[in-house]
């Protein structure tokens, strides 16, 4: 038994283990990787401000903090079940049962899939797949590869691989089809990707996101869109291009691509094979949630969360006594954003826990968050202030104080 149980050591666990530990509680994490870390592990960028942002050197500092504040954490543990139990929480693992009184559920996000015939192809792998091999593992994804997928996660990813020094042909976009939806057309990709052109390295690009406001000019600027594309760090995104198959033999040797119009319709005659040993797709990413549906969470769809998220208040509490939620698992945001939650999740654990004696510490945390948002680099998706606002409302209608 112990006082707390997080699964999950991704940025928002290892920060509320910190939280939690350094009040005196017994705090225990467990994730099925090998390495603490979670996502921080892969991610390696440029700040606006010219500072680098180094998520494995980030991930070490807090699992440094975390072990110095006597935190059990066990990697190569997965988690399959999670009950109430008389005093708390019994969660089984492959490790055995573990008892805990509260438990913080910070199991982070997944890539959502999006097929492209011939996926199965080896040499294809999703975006965080190259990442995590890239800047994790140091391993090549090949010499040069083609991104099927336009969204903030890709171009995010294909600067991190550009910068191993890793060809990235293009990217494109998948075919449209009743899976991909939106992610097929280049207005309503067009439109996501004006969030980010303000850290576009070509001041051209920034002007231009300023300057397609309007519905209108984004629709001018699509008819005219160059067929090439517009380069960032010199790799084509290519808004009118589609992505129809990935071919090869026994392992990927290309893919055959056309032009689209507007609305992502192929048109005749414009098809070509961009040669390529290995391919990414980025379909973007979704909240991880299936231990908060098994623990019996109340849950609301919200898109601009990344989709169905477990209802919890502004100190990470759920509508169940004793469980926490934090991180990626709440909506898809920053990593720095995470780690704020993790942080309130922590201090929310023990003053409910009676080992947090200054309630204004916490309501800090919680202010701190809000300014971790408001200055984010990256938003993954549009509204989230908005997103956030609902969750609020629809846990205070079915958790009244």
């Amino acid at each position: 038994m112990t006082d707390v149980l997080i699964v999950g050591s991704g940025p928002a666990g290892l920060s509320a283990a910190v939280a939690c530990a350094e009040r005196g509680l017994a705090v225990r994490i467990v994730d099925e990787y090998y390495r603490p870390g979670g996502r921080l592990l892969g991610q390696l960028h440029q700040e606006p401000d010219g500072s680098w942002w180094n998520g494995i050197e980030e991930a070490a500092r807090l699992c440094e903090k975390a072990v110095q504040a006597g935190v059990d954490i066990r990697c190569g543990v997965s988690v399959y079940d999670v009950s109430r139990s008389e005093s708390g929480w019994c969660v089984a693992t492959t490790e055995g049962i573990m008892e805990a009184d509260s438990l913080l559920l910070a199991t982070g996000a997944s890539e959502t899939a999006v097929p492209v015939p011939g996926w199965t192809l080896p040499g294809v792998m999703s975006i965080g797949a190259a990442q995590v091999m890239t800047n994790v593992q140091r391993v090549r994804a090949g010499k040069s590869g083609v991104v099927i997928g336009v969204n903030v996660l890709a171009v995010a990813i294909v600067r991190e691989l550009q910068l191993a020094g890793i060809h990235i042909d293009r990217v494109v976009l998948p075919a449209t089809s009743a899976v991909t939806g939106g992610a097929g057309k280049p207005a309503t990709v067009l439109e996501s990707m004006l969030r980010v052109a303000h850290l576009a390295p070509s001041p051209l690009i920034r002007w231009g996101g300023k300057w397609l406001g309007s519905a209108g000019m984004r629709n001018l600027a699509l008819r005219f869109y160059p067929p090439g594309g517009i380069k960032m760090w010199g790799i084509p995104i290519q808004l009118r291009t589609a992505a129809l198959e990935i071919i090869g033999e026994k392992q990927v040797e290309g893919v055959r691509v056309a032009r689209i119009t507007p609305d992502g319709t192929p048109v005749p005659g414009t098809e070509q094979v961009v040669s390529a040993d290995f391919v990414c797709i980025a379909g973007g990413l979704s909240p991880l949630v299936e231990l908060a549906a098994v623990a019996g969470c109340a849950f609301a769809h919200v898109p601009s969360l990344g989709g169905h998220v477990p209802l919890h208040n502004e100190r990470m509490q759920t509508s169940l006594a004793g469980l926490y939620v934090a991180g990626n698992i709440t909506g898809i945001e920053s990593a720095k954003v995470a780690i704020a939650q993790g942080t309130v999740a922590g201090l929310s654990i023990a003053l409910d826990r009676g080992t947090l004696h200054d309630a204004v510490v916490l309501q800090h945390a919680v202010a701190a968050v809000q300014k971790v948002r408001q200055q984010a680099t990256i938003q993954f998706h549009p509204g989230i202030a908005e997103g956030r606002a609902t969750i609020d409302q629809l846990f205070s209608q079915t958790n009244p104080v």
